[in-house]
């Protein structure tokens, strides 16, 4: 895929180093080093410098009450976030951040998300989902183990579909009511038990907007850690454009053509729908829609 259609979030320069998560002797001899760097974060959100990049600083920096998740290695520079297990979760729709992710160039927002998806993680997963006993961080935070029955468990995410919908040139598009006046976005949904990608986008299209799809065609991946979730981005030529709406899924949905969503991808003031901000795989979506026209 082109610089251009490359989902926000992705593209991280950072070397997961996976040896050392499994060398608890390695591991400490990196979370010691004098290179080590250690991300600041304002809980979960991300403190930026003054030219507006991500922070980073020290390892002292983190007190007592935090653990350390190892990011990887920059080059030789070994890269740790700070993890305060007592925190509650930010919730999956933390809006206040999209400003930063706005402002971040694309391997410093994958950093953060990297992070961020972590750290949520790790505060869902405190007590072992089998017995209930509490659970330890590992393996330099990509796994936790129960002090009880000795369960291990890996960072999770949860697979969502979101779709364009196509039928004779034009774009599927749809509103929830808590989206922001104007914003319109492709439809999405999570993938359920024993079904694939493609039955999943079929489903949800009938399911909020009625609309039959005929094949499913798979364009991208973003991860997504609000709080962690895979958005696979597919689109699907429909039927019949008759919409039927689940109001309880959508306020309103409408069919676009490629002008129109051009000009909304360009904030054109006189677009019919506000797109989603460019870190947002609906935005590369809809721009990779659009780009197919030309």
């Amino acid at each position: 895929m082109s610089d251009e259609h490359r989902p926000g979030l992705t593209g991280s320069p950072l070397d997961r180093a996976d040896h050392i998560r499994q060398d608890d002797a390695a591991l400490a001899e990196v979370q010691g080093s004098l290179r080590a760097r250690l991300l600041r974060l304002d809980d979960l959100f991300p403190a930026l410098d003054e030219m507006g990049a991500l922070g980073w600083g020290s390892i002292a920096e983190c007190d007592e009450r935090h653990e350390l998740l190892f990011l990887g290695f920059d080059g030789e520079t070994p890269c740790f976030a700070p993890l305060d297990e007592e925190a509650p979760s930010a919730g999956q729709r933390a809006y206040e951040v999209w400003r930063h992710l706005a402002q971040l160039p694309p391997g410093q927002a994958a950093i953060y998300g990297t992070a961020r998806g972590l750290i949520e993680w790790h505060r869902r997963h405190r007590f072992c989902g089998s017995c209930g006993g509490g659970t330890i961080l590992g393996k330099g935070g990509w796994q936790r183990t129960c002090g009880g029955c000795g369960a291990e468990q890996f960072p999770r995410i949860d697979p969502v579909v979101i779709m364009l919908a196509e039928h004779a040139g034009k774009a599927l598009v749809g509103r929830q009511s808590r989206f922001p006046p104007g914003n319109y976005s492709a439809l999405a949904g999570f993938v359920e038990p024993g079904e694939s990608l493609e039955e999943a986008v079929a489903r949800e299209l009938k399911e909020e907007a009625g609309v039959e799809a005929l094949s499913v065609r798979y364009l991208a991946s973003q991860p997504w850690p609000f709080p962690g979730s895979l958005m696979m981005a597919c689109i699907a030529p429909v039927a019949d454009p008759e919409i039927t709406l689940d109001p309880n899924e959508l306020e309103d949905a409408r069919w676009v053509d490629r002008e129109q969503v051009r000009a909304a991808l360009s904030r054109d003031p006189q677009a019919p729908f506000t797109a989603p901000p460019p870190f947002a795989i609906a935005h590369t979506l809809l721009r990779a829609w659009a780009g197919a026209g030309e």
